[in-house]
């Protein structure tokens, strides 16, 4: 992922929600990223989503 720092702090409070310990993933945030594993894609991906969802929601404020 190219440095996007809104999307890399999203993705990461999402991976640390998601993945608090080391029964739910044995890798700190850092080295997932860096050895791209699926839960971080997992948190990449979700952290996409939420920016789809709410640059949808600011849109709307917009119109009103």
């Amino acid at each position: 992922m190219q440095r996007d720092l809104q999307l890399s702090a999203a993705a990461r409070a999402i991976y640390d929600a998601c993945y608090p310990g080391e029964e739910w993933s044995p890798l700190s945030f850092d080295e997932a990223e860096r050895y791209g594993t699926v839960h971080y894609r997992q948190a990449v991906d979700a952290a996409l989503q939420a920016r789809c969802v709410l640059a949808d929601r600011a849109e709307q404020l917009e119109l009103l």
